[in-house]
Formats: structure tokens, sequence, C-alpha cells
């Protein structure tokens, strides 16, 4: 599993750079690779501004690095950083949470 901070760079916003059509093709992949099982958890970061986390699975590093190349923010907009882990627990009630 992979968790994954999308950070979006912070002169992005300064140059309006960020066009609507990049906006709902990020959106449209985030929903892609949801609908696929690859992202289990999608949503944005509360502790730092401009940024997401993304819990996935992919079969290795390789196709979890393809995925997020199809990302319309890849590679100039936003910083993508991985963080590789093993679940050891999951809490019995994790399939009950939708988020707030």
């Amino acid at each position: 599993m992979y968790l994954i901070t999308i950070a979006i760079k912070e002169n992005i916003f300064k140059d309006e750079s960020i066009s609507e059509q990049q906006l709902i093709a990020h959106r449209n992949w985030f929903s892609e690779y949801y609908d696929k099982g690859k992202f289990l958890l999608i949503g944005p970061s509360i502790s730092f501004e401009k940024s997401g986390i993304i819990i996935a699975q992919a079969e290795n590093r390789e196709e979890l690095e393809d995925i997020l190349k199809k990302d319309s923010y890849y590679p100039d907009l936003a910083e993508y950083q991985i963080n590789e882990f093993t679940a050891n627990k999951i809490a019995e009630n994790f399939n009950w949470y939708q988020g707030n």
C-alpha cells in the first residue's frame, strides 16, 4: 500500500497557471483510479493548505508511478510524496468510515 501526499506548488497559484480544464482532468483522474480500486481513500489535507492525501494500492512502485504520471497536475503543477507501507492492523469499523 502507498500513502501519497500531493501538494500544489506554491508559485502555481500566484501565476494562476491552473486552468479549469486541468482541475476537471485532475478530479476525473481521482475518480478513474478510485473506480478501478487503485485509490482506496482520497481527500484534502486539513493540516496543510493546497494538498491532499491518497491511500493507494498497486502491484508495485512502477505501476503507481505510471498512475501518478497520468494526473493533469504531474509534474509541473504538484509535488508527489510517496510512502510505501504495510498495514499490519486494520480497525474492524474501518469499512464504516465515509468521511465527515
